[in-house]
């Protein structure tokens, strides 16, 4: 790493600290659904509570029930003394800011409200870094989008990576060097945003499970009947893949044809099938092969997870926690499938980030990460 963290930001007493985390979290009505993003910034804020410091908290939110980050204010309240300010860069933010007192803590209201967020807007990065007198970056998660909060503050001002953020950095780095024998176990959809992945670890992985609707491109480049299952369209030229040895695909799969379910080889798939979920056959290889790993990577749901095609998914969740390996998670209904099982303190990693540890596990670093660099 060669950023600075934040314990190389020296004496913070009295200082103004601003901070952007990314509670854009899932919401269940008004209410926050899934508070463990907001629960891994919660170190960096109390210890800059700690050194006396005065903290300005800001962050997007962008989920249909609210664009108020009133309501994750609520739910950080409980956990945490803090204050919250309805207002940006008016007149009652600067007011909020110039008022706290050394440990205080203000949270500033919802940052895409500003259109100068998203157009990484200089003007808007001054504001904002008007708040602060040292800016720390604990949003590893969003630190993949070129925003000014992300990389237009830190041309301006003192900049330091956040206690998440390092681990973010530090853990996920380990699959370049991983352990050996190393699994890469990778699921969901949009197939030309992770193909980028599956040629990159082509030549770091020992072998690379592709589940989900990313296998069907698998599939079709084989002349595989897949009948109505989701598929990303394009050519993708897979046969570099597919001849290396390494991919590894379902033999047998959950398919629903009109209200029939059933379980078959994907071999015997017809017109109007669509695949939903991993075989038992698959799994049963799949726990072979992950038994015998020292590194796993995962990232994915192996089914439609969105409308309840868990099994699979829950299933591998189930096999890594009983694994001796080093185990990497990441990804919204990956993070989903580790909270139903309740495996978040029995792997190694789990990260925050879903489009953020993809692009990082991709390229090796981030516009975040870069900014900070500066």
């Amino acid at each position: 790493m060669d950023f600075k963290t934040i314990l190389e930001a020296g004496n913070l007493e009295s200082r103004r600290v601003l901070v952007r985390v990314d509670w854009n979290v899932p919401f269940e009505g008004k209410k926050v659904g899934d508070g463990y993003r907001i629960e891994k910034s919660l170190q960096t804020i109390k210890h800059l509570q700690d050194a006396g410091a005065r903290v300005v908290l800001i962050s997007h939110l962008d989920p249909p029930e609210t664009d108020s980050m009133q309501y994750v204010y609520e739910y950080v309240k409980k956990l945490l003394k803090i204050d919250f300010c309805k207002d940006i860069v008016g007149g009652e933010a600067k007011k909020a800011v110039a008022n706290l007192k050394d440990g205080e803590v203000l949270l500033l209201e919802n940052l895409r409200l500003d259109e100068g967020e998203m157009n990484n807007s200089r003007d808007f990065a001054l504001t904002l870094s008007s708040y602060g007198n040292i800016f720390v970056n604990e949003a590893f998660s969003e630190s993949h989008r070129e925003y000014s909060s992300i990389v237009g503050i830190p041309k301006l001002l003192p900049s330091f990576a956040g206690f998440h953020f390092t681990e973010e950095v530090q853990k996920l780095s380990k699959v370049f060097y991983p352990k050996r024998p190393f699994v890469f176990v990778l699921g969901g959809a949009k197939f030309e945003t992770k193909l980028p992945l599956i040629e990159k670890f082509m030549h770091i992985a020992d072998s690379i499970f592709v589940g989900g609707a990313l296998a069907h491109n698998f599939f079709k480049e084989q002349g595989i009947e897949i009948g109505d299952s989701l598929v990303s369209q394009g050519e993708f030229n897979l046969k570099e893949e597919l001849e290396s040895g390494k991919v590894i695909l379902p033999e047998d799969v959950v398919v629903m044809n009109g209200p029939e379910k059933r379980i078959d080889a994907v071999a015997n798939l017809k017109t109007g099938d669509t695949i939903v979920d991993v075989g038992p056959n698959t799994l049963l290889k799949l726990k072979e092969s992950l038994a015998r790993a020292s590194s796993v990577l995962w990232n994915g749901p192996l089914g439609n997870y969105e409308l309840g095609y868990k099994q699979g998914t829950l299933e591998l969740a189930r096999m890594l926690e009983q694994s001796r390996a080093e185990v990497i998670v990441g990804g919204a209904d990956t993070l989903s499938a580790t909270k139903e099982i309740n495996l978040f303190n029995k792997v190694y990693f789990i990260s925050t980030g879903g489009g953020a540890m993809l692009d990082f596990l991709s390229a090796g670093t981030l516009p975040g990460i870069e900014a900070l660099k500066r």
